[in-house]
């Protein structure tokens, strides 16, 4: 003790004779210190990894950077010959998220409740469809868009039906996260009351949740318009195919229209589905 009445060293804050608190004096060699120390060694050494893995060269970002200068100044002016064209694809690129999103929300409800801890009517069923569930959001809507490329042809179809999938996993995972927050008291009372599983979920459940729902599926839908954006890359539909096809053809004028029509059709949707978001929620 000093002439204070404070201690020397603490491990936890303490109130002085004084009135003043005292904060803990950190031991480098503590347990504490030194399991944090190798904590962030670890991490460190990880990242270096991974930047090494990533084969990060500030270097040739420098060396290319008046070149990506170059290819910019040759989009200017824009080309405008095809911009009748060019809207109509981003039209379908918003019809392909609209309609992929919309079927997925249909799909996901019941699948979210299966998964869902406290509504589930089974769990030893919630496993296996959480386990599917999870495998549709790993893999990525492109590559679903892909393989139904082969299955049903190029175009917007292909395109609309890989969205589904993927936005089914997205969108199962966040509906069973907001359907395990609401309180148990709701569905207890509605379950002693003597009603079956399906008005449990109808007038109990839903209600409770139904805002976190919507807020959920204009959030995945805001994302997936960005997505459909790239799925003409693989012949999905969309105004990827006219950006692929600029960018085979190094036609920087037509890519430099393209991006500006991007860049508006993704601020629109995204102020929209905000603006719905703070109605709702």
């Amino acid at each position: 003790m000093t002439n204070a009445g404070v201690p020397d060293v603490t491990d936890h804050p303490v109130r002085a004779a004084d009135g003043r608190y005292l904060e803990p004096r950190l031991d480098p060699l503590s347990r504490t210190a030194v399991m944090r120390a190798l904590v962030l060694l670890a991490l460190a050494v990880a990242f270096a990894f991974c930047l090494k893995l990533a084969e990060v060269n500030p270097a040739a970002l420098a060396r290319g950077f008046p070149r990506l200068l170059e290819w910019a100044s040759k989009g200017w002016p824009p080309y405008l010959d095809d911009l009748d064209v060019f809207a109509w694809r981003a039209v379908e690129t918003v019809a392909i998220a609209t309609v992929g999103t919309a079927a997925a929300t249909l799909i996901a409800f019941p699948l979210s409740v299966f998964v869902a801890r406290n509504v589930t009517p089974s769990p030893l069923l919630s496993f296996p469809v959480r386990w599917i569930v999870n495998t549709f959001r790993a893999i990525d809507t492109v590559v679903f868009a892909l393989l139904f490329v082969t299955a049903v042809g190029l175009g917007p179809f292909a395109g609309v039906l890989g969205m589904i999938v993927h936005s089914v996993g997205v969108i199962t995972k966040l509906y069973a996260e907001a359907i395990e927050t609401i309180p148990n008291a709701p569905l207890e009372a509605a379950a002693m009351s003597g009603a079956n599983r399906t008005k449990i979920v109808s007038y109990a459940m839903l209600p409770s949740v139904l805002p976190s729902l919507a807020s959920v599926s204009l959030y995945v839908w805001e994302a997936n318009v960005r997505t459909s954006t790239i799925l003409g890359i693989v012949g999905a539909g969309g105004i990827g195919i006219e950006i692929k096809a600029a960018i085979d053809l190094l036609d920087f004028q037509k890519l430099l229209t393209l991006s500006v029509i991007v860049l508006i059709m993704v601020t629109v949707i995204d102020q929209l589905s905000a603006w719905l978001r703070r109605r709702l929620v």
